[in-house]
């Protein structure tokens, strides 16, 4: 097949639009920085929080709508071995909003956060920060890398493209224009792109619905007609399955940080829910084209289209299910609508998720542990910067894998498994700490890898009641993501809490001081005060050597091998050799410990 022209042009036209939009907010980011004197990363970030409900409700809905959505949502309602009840996304998105409305958008937007990785700095420090910072920086970017691959393969299918060319052009449009105007120029671009991708999928639809080659959707959702029944199955083998798939696409979300720029953004807590209220209405609504796509294909004779026999999911091509049915069920101006579709759903959420990685290592990683006298100048180029870098490295992934659900479950993964769990107890237990958090993030990642991932080639380690081996690879039908989480949550409380009784205790430190529990205390030196919080009571506690031999400022405690020793000292003492600590029971951990 040669090089589809008028589609190539049609293609360059969009990209001229959406790049002169960008363009034009961000000149009118400088002028509203310059009115207000600003500075530029809360502008660039987050648009100096001045971001309208209308605009703000576009760019939250558009951030979730993009390629992998689509394309995804297409391909999941195609695969016989699946089918619409597998088809989660649409509804999935409407209950992490709902979910981020109701538990996280005001206490993290009342408390004026930047990022959703500051809440981690405020109670456990700059160094643990910086670690859990690149869970979500990861997410982020293989966000980048999926919605990337979308377009690609629907290029390369239905303009004949080069797969590679397609993603490069793609990554420097995206590139360009959030570079230039920040969340600015994402927010004004998403309008546009949310209303292509609202026409454009839906003029495809009637076209697909008309074809000669198809039969009627409604005859083969339930009857086995060229394949399996489009509606798909749900079995008591396959429910839990099910289940942590919803989980992993509905409370995963909220681990990314995609999510929290568009509620940090808004003027206030209320515009901040209203946004996450009504993307949860509109979300489902853009949902619907794909689902019909899907359909479909799954209800054509693929041998009566030019595609020939046998069917796409015989030749290994599922993931190709949407571009292939544009290309070959419609006519070719239809097709090239199409493309203008995906193309303005992978712009929408790739522009987000350049910012946000950007503005995770610029905030939480540059500003606050590499540069903390960082000058406003420096983060501006910090912030350029990181949107090249980003960008370049999610472009060059898309060369590992054309899977557009390998990278998409990987990203939600981390943000469900090592993310979500951490998020919530920093927000809303009181008891988690440091060690609990650093113990839950490594212990997290390790249950995952031992679980194994067949899309990644990865063999499982542990074999949960129900793994089976089917052609040759091992899937495991327990809902290992979601026991991961709870392993995760399960760590972060326990060792918390061990650790806070052995600080209140005062078992770590008898051995080596053998003085009064409070005498070498942190909870009166500045660090430890200031880390407690505003909803945080103020300890009394009469000065003395705070942390001889360690600064003031030191973020973490110096390990623990120390307490180890002393724990094993202080059990292997005759009990009448103990004696009662005098400190008063805490929920948290102290800053640093001599």
């Amino acid at each position: 097949m040669a090089l589809n022209i008028p589609g190539l042009i049609a293609t360059l036209v969009f990209y001229a639009l959406v790049l002169a939009i960008g363009i034009w907010a961000s000149v009118k980011s400088r002028r509203d920085q310059s009115r207000t004197q600003a500075q530029h990363s809360d502008m660039a970030l987050l648009g100096d929080r001045n971001i309208s409900l209308v605009v703000g409700i576009f760019t939250t809905t558009a951030t979730w709508v993009g390629g992998t959505f689509i394309i995804g949502t297409a391909e999941t309602v195609y695969d016989p071995g699946q089918g619409l009840l597998w088809a989660v996304m649409p509804l999935a998105a409407t209950v992490a909003f709902i979910l981020g409305g109701v538990f996280f958008a005001e206490p993290m937007r009342d408390r004026k956060y930047v990022t959703m990785m500051d809440p981690f700095h405020t109670k456990y420090g700059d160094v643990l920060c910086g670690l859990l910072s690149v869970g979500p920086l990861l997410s982020e970017i293989i966000w980048v890398t999926s919605t990337l691959i979308s377009l690609g393969v629907t290029m390369s299918v239905i303009l004949d493209l080069s797969y590679t060319v397609s993603i490069w052009i793609s990554a420097a449009v995206a590139i360009t224009y959030t570079l230039l105007g920040g969340l600015y120029s994402v927010a004004y671009t998403d309008i546009i792109q949310l209303v292509l991708i609202f026409i454009t999928s839906w003029l495809c639809v009637p076209f697909l619905l008309m074809s000669p080659s198809s039969v009627d959707i409604s005859t083969t959702s339930f009857n086995h007609t060229f394949q399996a029944p489009w509606v798909g199955s749900l079995s008591a083998g396959t429910v839990w399955r099910w289940l942590d798939i919803f989980l992993l696409l509905s409370v995963g979300d909220l681990g990314f940080q995609s999510f929290h720029q568009r509620t940090l953004s808004a003027s206030s807590s209320s515009t901040a829910k209203l946004r996450c209220y009504a993307a949860a209405f509109l979300i489902p609504t853009f949902g619907i084209p794909p689902v019909l796509i899907g359909a479909v294909a799954a209800s054509t004779d693929w041998n009566q289209t030019s595609y020939g026999s046998p069917p796409p999911y015989e030749r290994g091509q599922t993931g190709l299910i949407l571009p292939l049915a544009l290309h070959h069920l419609t006519p070719p101006y239809i097709s090239v609508v199409g493309i203008g579709a995906v193309a303005a759903a992978v712009m929408s959420s790739t522009d987000s998720a350049l910012l946000s990685s950007a503005s995770i290592f610029s905030s939480n990683i540059y500003k606050k542990i590499l540069r903390t006298k960082a000058s406003e100048q420096e983060l501006r180029w910090v912030i350029r910067g990181s949107v090249v870098m980003f960008g370049l490295v999610g472009a060059s992934l898309t060369f590992l894998h054309t899977g557009v659900m390998a990278f998409w479950v990987l990203g939600g993964e981390i943000a469900y498994i090592l993310m979500f769990p951490q998020l919530v107890c920093v927000l809303f237990v009181s008891i988690s700490n440091g060690y609990g958090a650093a113990a839950g993030f490594f212990t997290g990642l390790l249950s995952r890898l031992l679980c194994g991932e067949p899309m990644l080639g990865l063999p499982p380690a542990i074999h949960f009641p129900g793994c089976v081996q089917e052609d040759g690879v091992y899937v495991q039908y327990s809902p290992i993501r979601s026991i991961c989480v709870l392993v995760v949550f399960g760590t972060i409380l326990l060792v918390s809490y061990v650790s806070t009784v052995l600080f209140n205790k005062d078992l770590a430190r008898q051995k080596t001081l053998g003085a009064r529990p409070s005498a070498y205390s942190c909870s009166s030196s500045p660090c430890f005060q200031d880390r407690l919080g505003p909803d945080r009571p103020r300890v009394n506690i009469p000065a003395a050597p705070v942390c001889p031999g360690l600064p003031r400022s030191a973020p973490v405690c110096p390990g623990l091998v120390p307490i180890l020793s002393s724990l094993w000292s202080w059990l292997s003492r005759p009990r009448s050799a103990l004696r009662p600590s005098g400190l008063p029971p805490a929920p948290w951990l102290p800053v640093c410990v001599k």
